[in-house]
């Protein structure tokens, strides 16, 4: 991640998101500005802020999938939040301070799936040793070689070389995957309860947290004896020995950093929460909207947030957010909210060509998702240019008519398309099926000409 530059990120987005140059520039520029500031001196480290994101667009044009793959393309931990799921504390609803919360429950799973491919090797080591002490049981009470052999309290030298040969053929056995139907009885932990919550979610979900952490720990783990299949034992015996290996106090640490440090939050709907006048009028829902705006700001502005794993600062989180701003304008929000999101970019609404380019160009486009979906029927699907090109026009076509909801009509139109084809896959003896612009035409053209019908269908 450290050594990609805002160009090769732009490039890689590219492989994944069609147009939108300047948003993805933007938060290009974002992420290398952390590398950037963790290469200054300490002292001016902790001076340096991030500079946040506006993003400005309809719905469809790729607002969120842009900053999704961005956390996904540097492994940062990432969450989306609508900012109409808040309300103004006082009110029944969620707390802002939540998102800090779930952010770091994002990170603590980026660090420990990754300490699990750190212990992998070792966790499967363990396994292989428990599943040859459960083939080959270990004596009661094991001895020193040959120590009082022949009073009948241990193994003899024999006795040991005997089992010794016979744990290295179970051993061959074992890798070679012969046994993986051979029963062991096997000890499963048993799950703690999980506590019921009891305390409603009026601002006291810190409370909440507290309670379970301690019900956690006090609640029994009645454990049980099962027979399972090697194979069926096998990833029970993976998972303990993995989370044996992992050190959850060096998880929470790590992933507390990362979320500091690398955290990238996507606030969504922001416009709606944007009132007349800076905010609110005073009166009615505005009420809350400008007590949301009011309870955003410290968090994007840099605070701190208990959570069950510990305090997290909130200074150097990446804030995107984002917005239709149709009726609203971003001068609409609070002068000071307006403040922490220097970086205003507008998206720009899908043409009839990007339509053409999302189609083909994108490593996991739509039609190849419907063709390899179909693909595990048996069914060859190859869709021609012509219709491609036809499936754009229609797309557009219907987005002007009735609602622009951008690259998410294709969603609906290709669904409409091939929903003969996903039905009858299972039965067709004609395995290979080429979708040609007469085909599209026929289950398409009529609905996207009759305007009453787009609205309802497609």
């Amino acid at each position: 991640m450290s050594e990609l530059t805002p160009r090769q990120i732009v490039a890689e987005l590219d492989r994944d998101i069609v147009g939108q140059t300047e948003a993805k520039r933007a938060v290009a520029v974002a992420l290398r500005n952390r590398w950037r500031r963790r290469q200054l001196p300490e002292e001016l480290r902790a001076q340096v802020m991030p500079k946040n994101i506006l993003m400005i667009g309809s719905t469809g044009v790729g607002k969120t999938e842009i900053a999704r793959r961005l956390a996904r393309l540097v492994g940062a931990p990432f969450l989306k939040v609508e900012a109409t799921k808040y309300t103004e504390v006082g009110y029944v609803g969620r707390d802002v301070e939540s998102m800090v919360r779930d952010l770091v429950e994002a990170a603590v799973q980026l660090v420990r799936e990754r300490e699990r491919e750190r212990v992998a090797a070792e966790a499967e080591r363990r396994v292989t040793e428990r599943l040859l002490d459960l083939l080959v049981p270990p004596p009661v009470s094991p001895t020193p070689s040959g120590w009082l052999a022949s009073a009948g309290r241990g193994e003899s030298e024999e006795e040991l070389e005997r089992r010794r040969r016979t744990r290295e053929k179970i051993r061959l056995q074992l890798e070679a995957g012969e046994l993986e139907e051979r029963e062991v009885e096997l000890t499963i932990p048993g799950r703690t309860a999980a506590p019921v919550s009891i305390l409603g979610g009026v601002n006291l979900e810190q409370m909440e947290m507290e309670l379970q952490s301690m019900f956690e720990k006090i609640l029994p783990k009645p454990a049980q004896q099962r027979r399972l299949k090697v194979r069926e034992a096998r990833p029970l015996l993976r998972a303990q020995e993995t989370e044996a290996l992992i050190d959850p106090e060096r998880v929470n640490r790590e992933a507390i950093a990362l979320a500091e440090e690398s955290g990238i939050i996507f606030l969504d709907e922001l416009d709606k929460i944007a009132g007349e006048d800076g905010g609110g009028s005073g009166r009615g829902p505005d009420v809350s909207r400008q007590g949301v705006q009011r309870d955003l700001l410290p968090i994007v502005e840099g605070t701190t947030v208990n959570t069950r794993y510990g305090p997290v600062r909130t200074d150097h989180v990446l804030f995107i957010a984002a917005g239709a701003f149709h009726k609203a304008k971003p001068s609409d929000l609070m002068p000071e909210l307006q403040g922490r999101f220097p970086i205003r970019v507008e998206l720009k609404d899908l043409t009839r060509d990007d339509f053409v380019r999302i189609l083909r160009e994108p490593r996991a486009s739509l039609l190849k998702q419907y063709q390899a979906l179909l693909g595990t029927e048996g069914l060859e699907v190859t869709v021609t240019d012509e219709a491609i090109e036809l499936l754009a026009d229609i797309a557009d076509r219907v987005n002007r008519s009735t609602q622009n909801i951008g690259a998410r009509r294709l969603h609906t139109v290709l669904e409409r398309l091939v929903e003969e084809i996903s039905f009858e896959a299972p039965e067709l003896e004609e395995k290979r099926v080429t979708i040609d612009a007469e085909y599209v035409r026929q289950r398409l053209e009529s609905l996207s000409r009759d305007e009453d019908l787009s609205r309802y269908i497609l």
